[in-house]
């Protein structure tokens, strides 16, 4: 009998028998480690650099604010003094002030200071006890201003100077004056810090870059001369350093936040108390506003953005010593 001979295979199955002893292709590692030493000490500086950042974001916004609120407490108050001299009859000068003040426009209230208050005004100062006969200090009117009607004080002034000698308006323009400088100081010492942090992260990623591109100077190498592109290359340090950049800087963002939350906590938990008190005078509520969190938002998109962004012009310069 003759031998049939075997049916040919399936075709799905020589398929599988031909992929079976097919090489298989080695996985691609990344050109740069996914984790190391030096760049988990990166983590960390960027997690530190953007705490102080943020730090910084939410002091400014706080002395802005506070500063907003002083001058927008100044401007609804102005205050009438009248001198003393031989002669003069305070009390009768004084309410003479208190007719002229209160029809005038835009002032909505008008209120004399009593000696005990005039006195605690100035205990800071003088001490507590004091004589009125042996001081010559002034009497003081104080006006509250209208926030819709505008209110003249050339007017009011032209009218003391006629009939109530030695009285004089303050606007508080000069301290006003003073006190947007400080704030605009501040603000501009703040954003000199913030400029020093960012400065201080892009140095601090060129050194780590070109660390990792030292450390993988053959792979680069090998790949810059079978004609990878540096794009190419460039990208996969600035995938790796975005990475990085990102997981810092949501550690510190969320460093300064939780540093935020316990501090306005502090604050109103030690209400009452005399650092409390000296708070309160200096910035009133002790409160964050939102502003300030979206700041800390801000820094630690700006943060990853630069790191990604400097690590890819540090192998772009480097890239070119290999030509």
């Amino acid at each position: 009998m003759t031998a049939k001979p075997s049916p040919k295979p399936h075709g799905a199955a020589k398929d599988r028998r031909d992929e079976a002893h097919k090489p298989r292709a080695r996985r691609q590692g990344p050109i740069v480690p996914s984790s190391s030493v030096s760049g988990h000490t990166l983590v960390i500086v960027i997690a530190i650099m953007t705490y102080l950042a943020a730090l910084t974001v939410g002091a400014v916004d706080l002395v802005r604010a506070t500063a907003a609120g002083w001058e927008a407490d100044v401007m609804r108050e102005t205050t009438i003094q009248i001198r003393p001299a031989e002669g003069r009859d305070l009390d009768a000068l004084a309410a003479r002030a208190i007719v002229l003040a209160r029809a005038a426009r835009g002032v909505v209230d008008v209120r004399p200071y009593s000696d005990d208050e005039t006195a605690r005004l100035l205990e800071p100062w003088l001490g507590s006890g004091l004589s009125f006969d042996d001081l010559p200090i002034p009497r003081l009117v104080v006006l509250r201003l209208s926030d819709t009607e505008p209110f003249d004080p050339s007017a009011l002034r032209s009218a003391l100077e006629k009939e109530v000698p030695g009285a004089t308006l303050d606007d508080h323009r000069r301290f006003l004056d003073r006190l947007v400088a400080m704030a605009n100081t501040l603000v501009g010492l703040g954003l000199g810090v913030l400029a020093l942090v960012l400065t201080a992260t892009v140095l601090s990623v060129v050194f780590a870059t070109r660390g990792a591109m030292a450390g993988n100077r053959d792979i680069v190498q090998v790949l810059h001369f079978v004609g990878a592109r540096d794009g190419y290359i460039a990208g996969q340090f600035q995938r790796r350093f975005l990475r990085l950049g990102l997981k810092g800087g949501l550690a510190g963002g969320v460093a300064a936040v939780a540093t935020f939350l316990i501090a306005e906590f502090s604050a109103d938990q030690s209400v009452g108390t005399a650092a409390a008190d000296q708070i309160d005078a200096l910035f009133g509520n002790f409160q964050i506003g939102p502003t300030a969190y979206a700041g800390v938002a801000a820094i630690v998109a700006v943060i990853a953005i630069l790191t990604a962004l400097t690590s890819r012009a540090t192998v772009y310069r480097t890239l070119r010593t290999f030509d």
